[in-house]
């Protein structure tokens, strides 16, 4: 696993593009994406309030990652196979126990865990449901959020089976950040850490050429592997590989 230690999450969102467009290895998912993977990596932001929380090489500014954590935070009209405010929120759909539909919410679970018991490491959510997800063709990315309460803050640490982190990762950390400190305010706490660890993390190279370049800046910022720079085509440096 590759560890990033960066100060804001805007800045752990470009070293981590930066990570897989240099060092990363060409892969077609089983939905026949063209991808650049990577090995599994960890982001540790320790101040993860501080800006900038967006990177201005991304198209996703701060009007789109607002209204995404506002998503889930608090839901959305839209109609998705899955949602993530549905899945920390009121996890269970369409089980059942004792008769009665499952409905729980994990956030609150989270925040009356570490009332009752502030050392506990079992302040954690989940989304999986094997129910709904085992015939999803697409399921949720982010897995596990887990709590902590040390030295008088407020961590989170979150796992995500597969992360898009050239499109995705950046509105899916802003708005976990987002969760982190809303959690934190229940509690009376400031934010301490927040660890985003994606255990398969790609870039889609040809459906999400355009985004590329903007981090790349030509060649001047990033060196991308070949194939990457060949899809692009759109400096001299894509010209002479």
């Amino acid at each position: 696993m590759r560890i990033i230690r960066a100060p804001s999450i805007g800045l752990a969102h470009e070293q981590v593009i930066r990570m897989i467009l240099e060092k990363g290895w060409v892969l077609q998912t089983e939905d026949a994406e063209a991808t650049v993977e990577f090995e599994e990596v960890a982001l540790q932001v320790d101040t993860p309030l501080a800006e900038p929380m967006t990177s201005p090489h991304s198209r996703f500014q701060q009007k789109f990652v607002e209204q995404y954590a506002k998503d889930l935070l608090h839901g959305s009209h839209a109609s998705f196979e899955y949602d993530y405010h549905g899945r920390l929120f009121d996890w269970g759909e369409r089980l059942v126990t004792g008769g009665q539909p499952v409905h729980i919410d994990q956030i609150a679970y989270i925040v009356d865990k570490l009332k009752t018991s502030p050392v506990s490491r079992r302040a954690i959510a989940i989304t999986w449901n094997p129910v709904i997800d085992e015939k999803l063709d697409d399921c949720p990315c982010l897995q596990l959020v887990q709590c902590v309460l040390r030295h008088g803050m407020l961590s989170m640490r979150v796992v995500f089976r597969s992360n898009d982190m050239l499109t995705a990762a950046g509105a899916n950390m802003y708005a976990l950040v987002q969760l982190q400190k809303s959690i934190a305010g229940q509690l009376g706490v400031p934010c301490g850490t927040y660890t985003h660890i994606s255990l398969v993390p790609h870039i889609y190279y040809l459906r999400d050429v355009h985004d590329i370049e903007p981090f790349c800046g030509k060649g001047t910022l990033i060196h991308p592997v070949r194939e990457v720079c060949r899809a692009c085509g759109r400096c001299d440096q894509a010209k002479s590989v």
